[in-house]
């Protein structure tokens, strides 16, 4: 079916699609339904409409399970990119709408929060002087309406069915060290050679092993790994890197001055962990303040520049 006819009933298609998003990642109809403040059958209803227009089975429903048929998961892959794009779509719309004011409470993590982010929101809080801003950082995704907060800064994937989420960027991550950890050793000439060096863990994206690409080819290879030393904070990875202590995989613009003056090296630069994306996630609703929607385009319009012109540096 042309995406041209599917857009042809306006705003109800869209509900249509969200409401097999919400099914699909819900695991049922009754907690898609409890997710969307409706009943299971309106949601089962809705579901068939979509069958109907599209002329495709999508979800195979029997007393005690569903599961997706072949369409019905490439259905879901579209589905989430159009609802994506149409959310983008409004937020540019609404965000000319209104002069932003009042309070904007928003999680971010620490190391991108205390650093890579600040320069976007300077930026925002700059255009929109009315608006008052709490950063809080925190390391998880907030309760919103228990924590009281509009909108957070989600390193990782999402989780969460029941929010909106933009993705903002992609961090690479690289294998870094102290030049003194290199002196006296034999030289590195595979990637396998890596396992050789003392390493460092942050554990929160790997302990024991880890997953490296090989950009040109596109070829990985997992290594062993028996850290000395693990954490789950970005900047005492960082500082035990500058030590000496070991090897790690870093998000590129942590260490991109320490590249640049000399205090870390990078190895194997071919080889590359998988870059972590950067979403802004919030609650869905049927109306945003325009200090949210106006942060949301800022966001999206500057956090890769942000983390481009870091990375930069460090090359």
């Amino acid at each position: 079916m042309p995406v041209s006819s599917l857009f042809a009933g306006g705003n109800d298609r869209l509900d249509l699609l969200q409401t097999f998003v919400r099914i699909v990642e819900a695991g049922s109809l009754s907690a898609a339904a409890a997710s969307l403040g409706t009943t299971q059958p309106t949601v089962s209803r809705r579901l068939q409409q979509l069958e109907r227009l599209l002329g495709r089975r999508l979800i195979h429903r029997s007393t005690h399970s569903m599961r997706l048929s072949e369409d019905g998961e490439r259905c879901y892959q579209r589905a989430k990119e159009i609802l994506t794009a149409w959310t983008a779509f409004e937020v540019d719309l609404q965000g000319d709408d209104a002069e932003p004011e009042g309070l904007l409470r928003v999680f971010a993590p620490h190391a991108f929060g205390q650093h890579l982010m600040v320069g976007p929101l300077a930026e925002f809080m700059r255009r929109y002087p009315k608006v008052t801003v709490e950063w809080l950082l925190k390391d998880y995704a907030p309760n919103f309406i228990e924590e009281g907060v509009d909108c957070a800064i989600l390193v990782g994937e999402v989780r969460d069915p029941l929010t909106v989420a933009v993705r903002l960027a992609a961090v690479p991550r690289i294998v870094v060290c102290a030049p003194q950890l290199l002196e006296g050793g034999e030289a590195l000439t595979d990637v396998a050679d890596l396992s050789r060096l003392p390493w460092l863990a942050l554990r929160t994206y790997y302990y024991k092993d880890v997953l490296l690409q090989h950009t040109p080819t596109g070829k990985s290879t997992r290594l062993s790994l028996r850290p000395r030393f693990s954490t789950d904070n970005l900047y005492a990875l960082r500082s035990a890197a500058l030590r000496g202590l070991g090897a790690c995989v870093v998000s590129s613009w942590v260490v991109a001055d320490d590249l640049a003056e000399g205090r870390l090296v990078r190895l194997m630069p071919e080889w590359e962990a998988a870059p972590i994306p950067i979403h802004l996630i919030y609650p869905y609703a049927t109306h945003y303040s325009p200090a949210l929607l106006r942060f949301v385009q800022t966001m999206r319009a500057r956090t890769a520049e942000a983390l481009g012109e870091t990375v930069l540096r460090g090359k």
